[in-house]
């Protein structure tokens, strides 16, 4: 038996998703607070055209003044500031960021989502939750037919992945700058983009420049 439930039929969760009551009194504790923020699950953002997908990028969830804001992943907060960055730097979006999502950037070839499309407390996930989401992830995978790359941005959202491709995560373990090939998919792990991370120097942006490096020269070979 399992505790994972049935596959989505859609990519993203409804506005007033209720698999998690958790996050959604979280979500609804927020609204009343700031009733001008985003506050609901946060959509996939991709390039204009679903078939040129070849790299989604899976993160752990909304940040509470980032996507939870702005309704747009890794949008309003650091993890944003380094992410877009480096996607600018190889090719994978194109204009400027300037962390609100009426900035005009566009993704290019490449997708963001997050593991858990609703902001936990304290940036936080716990098991079931992770689980009740997974099934948006998996078919937010089946949704970009020529995908070829995943860059999984932290332990939860790299062994929720593994899991939603039916993967063993002891047989495709989560490592810095570590590489698997699981269901048609080459897997790069990285750990997250976020400020904590890079203020106690266990992510420097130098990095995580590498991983996408080689991100760029796997999609583009």
């Amino acid at each position: 038996m399992t505790n994972t439930p049935a596959k989505a039929d859609v990519c993203d969760p409804p506005r007033d998703c209720p698999l998690c009551p958790r996050l959604a009194e979280f979500r609804n504790h927020w609204r009343l607070k700031e009733p001008d923020w985003h506050n609901a699950p946060v959509d996939t953002w991709a390039a204009p055209r679903d078939e040129d997908v070849e790299l989604l990028i899976i993160g752990l969830a909304p940040g509470l003044r980032g996507a939870n804001r702005t309704a747009r992943p890794f949008t309003g907060d650091y993890a944003g500031d380094l992410l877009y960055a480096t996607l600018l730097e190889y090719g994978f979006a194109e204009g400027a960021y300037r962390a609100k999502p009426d900035d005009g950037m566009q993704l290019k070839a490449c997708a963001i989502t997050n593991a858990v499309r609703c902001v936990p407390p304290e940036n936080k996930p716990v098991g079931a939750e992770i689980n009740q989401c997974r099934p948006f992830l998996l078919a937010t995978l089946e949704r970009f037919e020529n995908l070829k790359a995943l860059v999984t941005l932290g332990k939860i959202a790299h062994d929720s992945t593994t899991r939603a491709l039916g993967g063993r995560v002891a047989a495709h373990p989560f490592g810095h700058a570590g590489t698997t090939q699981l269901a048609g998919y080459r897997i790069f792990s990285s750990y997250h983009c976020s400020r904590y991370n890079t203020n106690t120097g266990r992510l420097t942006p130098q990095m995580f420049s590498a991983v996408f490096a080689d991100v760029a020269d796997f999609v583009r070979r």
